[in-house]
């Protein structure tokens, strides 16, 4: 079926579409040149039209070990070639049953670099995905939708649920989070209760926790201001570890700012320089906002990473107390272990407690 990617700024991509239906949503690119089924279902994707810029996708077919949480929440999916014979000896099935069966759109046989140019040149911005022969106006009609809010509370858990282990207990919001984070949490032999990210200061303590999760998710933390009162409630109570938007949310509520970048960090080649060591790691990412540098002056805290591309904050730690975030993604490993070392931090910390 052809279809056709439209920009708010008006620019058109034409390609091959998988499903009839439209797709509406911020379109982002992912630099990684694997992982695919590990983007379709992290929730901090939601709402977005991600953009892979490797050239061949699908080449390694599915399968339910790489899911990264209950479902895919992408609007859709942009590809230069889509592989429909994959080979792998894990593969339960191929992307193009996988997208079909989960009715997430995907426009492929396009030009994602020229796509990937455009963003970097004039930032992220809102798209629709549309059979061919959708009209002016009725794309007119789909861009004038409202942006996406909620993002968080759409994604987050709907109950609390147990990880049991012998190990510190960590309660952990969930703002969205990975599998893969659940993962290396409990490999450290934590017990974990994972709560929604809309759970009070009281109910959390009232849980009897050793220490505090912050996890990734989607959006402006700006939005959850629930969670960031929920936070400040817990500075001082709790060592306290955050990643991704977990660290925004932290900064937000030790009384710095946040900002939205022209077209955020996504892949699992991102560059990180370690302050405190001087070594450069090798990270997987996937943002949209960070941490004004500049707000952090007269807070208790110091900057312990920076991003090497745009030397963006990519890290703080708490001068007096157990608390530090990082904004990129140790548990998926793209170094394969430079940033696994944060997680045994964590545990030296709920060790020795506040």
């Amino acid at each position: 079926m052809k279809g056709k990617l439209i920009l708010e700024d008006g620019i058109i991509f034409y390609g091959e579409m998988l499903i009839d239906n439209e797709a509406i949503g911020e379109v982002v690119f992912n630099t990684g040149m694997t992982g695919y089924q590990e983007i379709l279902t992290d929730p901090s994707y939601c709402g977005q039209i991600v953009t892979l810029t490797y050239p061949m996708i699908g080449n390694y077919g599915v399968a339910d070990l790489f899911q990264q949480s209950r479902k895919s929440f992408v609007r859709g999916f942009i590809i230069s070639e889509l592989c429909e014979e994959p080979s792998n000896w894990q593969l339960e099935n191929t992307l193009q049953s996988y997208l079909i069966k989960n009715n997430i759109q995907c426009i492929y046989g396009v030009d994602t670099r020229a796509i990937t140019r455009r963003i970097r040149s004039h930032g992220t911005m809102k798209g629709v995905i549309a059979p061919v022969d959708t009209s002016d106006e009725q794309v007119a009609q789909y861009f004038a939708q409202p942006a996406v809010t909620g993002e968080v509370m759409e994604v987050t858990t709907p109950e609390v649920y147990r990880i049991e282990s012998d190990g510190p207990h960590v309660v952990v919001m969930d703002f969205g989070i990975k599998n893969n984070i659940l993962h290396s949490l409990s490999k450290l032999g934590c017990s974990l209760t994972v709560v929604p990210a809309d759970m009070g200061v009281q109910k959390i303590l009232a849980l009897k926790p050793d220490g505090i999760f912050l996890s990734n998710g989607p959006g402006d933390p700006k939005d959850v201001s629930c969670a960031v009162e929920t936070i400040k409630g817990l500075i001082g109570k709790k060592p306290i570890f955050g990643i991704c938007l977990g660290h925004q949310l932290l900064a937000l509520a030790l009384g710095a700012d946040t900002y939205k970048l022209k077209f955020g960090h996504r892949g699992s080649n991102q560059p990180v320089k370690n302050l405190l060591t001087g070594r450069v790691h090798i990270t997987s990412q996937n943002h949209g906002y960070a941490v004004e540098e500049a707000s952090l002056s007269g807070i208790d805290v110091f900057i312990t990473h920076r991003a090497v591309n745009d030397n963006t904050v990519e890290g703080i730690r708490h001068n007096r107390l157990p608390i530090f975030s990082v904004q990129y993604h140790p548990e998926a490993s793209p170094g394969p272990d430079d940033s696994t070392y944060l997680f045994d931090e964590f545990m030296v910390l709920l060790k020795k407690g506040v």
